[in-house]
């Protein structure tokens, strides 16, 4: 294997699966202390810094000489649950692609920013280099939201990938939960009984009819529309009484210029009169970066690229923007995120360490 290869695969190999999502799962520990000690022994400048209790980040600094400008690099540490054979642990090099689970999402992206950091020390620029490997990217974020608070830079690159495309715009959503309210009697009592999942069926043709409305409607130009689904629902205990309750999740996208209290409004307005209640457990804003920004164009330039655009899916590229950071998404090749089969081009991954490594030498002097 080659050294990108090699790395990534003994990422791969340790179990970091998010324990919000998956119950039991085993969390960034393990392979926070390996990194950690990886970034120490190329000569970075490293801390452990936890977001949650058990729940760490490391960040590693390749520090300049003085008088440079900073840029920031950023990959998640967790993955989604595991699935056997090309979703599991066992990393297999085949045909220049590298599969298990977090191979493309994202551990070699992981390895490249790791390997990029290890490079800018030992170049020396002038200014720092700061390689984040955060938690939680797969459900809430809070690893970014912790460095966020504690971290500044004068540009970011995410490494999420995006099949080496320069990516300046992705959406962002709101998670949201319907609730609706009804009478548990014994089913041969109509007269008491109130169907709280039949009540439902109205919200949840509601929320059809608002999908199609989004996705008819204005587009942005590189994102498309806003979307909104159901995801899981619940309520009932037996055939043979009536539901007290039904609860709904879903989850709505947006697009910039699409705004948390907007999306409350249409969401709220689906439950008309009904007896119920609205929440939304988190949202999160698109990321909308300007393709005149510094960092876009060195990453355009060293990518070889000669337009930026935009990917579907969320990323914690959305909270460093939030936080003043001007912000690109730029990762490599690959398939199979959260899916059975996942893999990375491993020549890409390298491209793209190779692309960081010369943006940082442009930007950091």
């Amino acid at each position: 294997m080659t050294g990108l290869a090699e790395l990534a695969a003994a990422l791969v190999a340790i179990d970091s699966v998010n324990p919000d999502l998956i119950p039991g799962g085993a969390g960034e520990g393990e392979i926070a202390r390996f990194v950690a000690g990886w970034l120490e022994r190329a000569g970075l400048e490293v801390s452990v810094e936890e977001a949650a209790p058990g729940r760490p980040n490391v960040v590693g600094v390749a520090r300049g000489s003085g008088g440079g400008r900073s840029l920031l690099l950023n990959a998640h540490l967790d993955t989604v649950g595991l699935l056997e054979p090309d979703g599991g642990l066992a990393p297999r090099l085949e045909g220049g692609r590298l599969y298990g689970r977090g191979s493309y999402d994202m551990k070699a992206s992981l390895a490249a920013i790791m390997l990029a950091g290890a490079e800018c020390a030992r170049r020396g620029l002038r200014g720092d280099v700061i390689v984040t490997a955060v938690a939680d990217e797969e459900v809430a974020s809070i690893g970014t939201a912790a460095v966020c608070e504690r971290w500044r830079a004068d540009a970011a690159i995410v490494s999420e990938p995006t099949e080496e495309r320069v990516c300046v715009a992705h959406k962002g959503f709101v998670a949201f939960e319907i609730e609706t309210a009804g009478r548990a009697a014994h089913g041969s009592r109509p007269d008491l009984g109130v169907d709280a999942i039949a009540r439902m069926g109205h919200v949840l043709v509601g929320i059809e009819a608002l999908d199609a409305l989004l996705r008819a409607g204005p587009e942005h130009p590189l994102l498309g529309t806003g979307s909104v689904h159901a995801s899981v629902i619940e309520g009932g205990q037996e055939y043979s009484s009536y539901p007290a309750r039904c609860l709904l999740k879903g989850e709505r996208r947006t697009v910039p210029g699409e705004t948390a209290e907007q999306v409350e409004r249409e969401l709220t307005a689906l439950l008309g009169d009904l007896d119920g209640g609205f929440s939304m457990p988190f949202a999160r804003a698109p990321l909308e970066t300007e393709e005149d920004q510094e960092i876009v164009q060195l990453v355009l330039r060293h990518a070889g690229a000669t337009e930026a655009g935009g990917v579907p899916f969320w990323a914690d590229s959305a909270l460093l923007a939030a936080a003043g950071i001007p912000t690109v998404v730029y990762g490599p090749v690959g398939e199979g995120a959260h899916a059975e089969v996942e893999w990375v081009d491993v020549a890409s991954a390298e491209r793209c360490r190779d692309v960081y490594v010369a943006v940082a030498a442009d930007l950091c002097g």
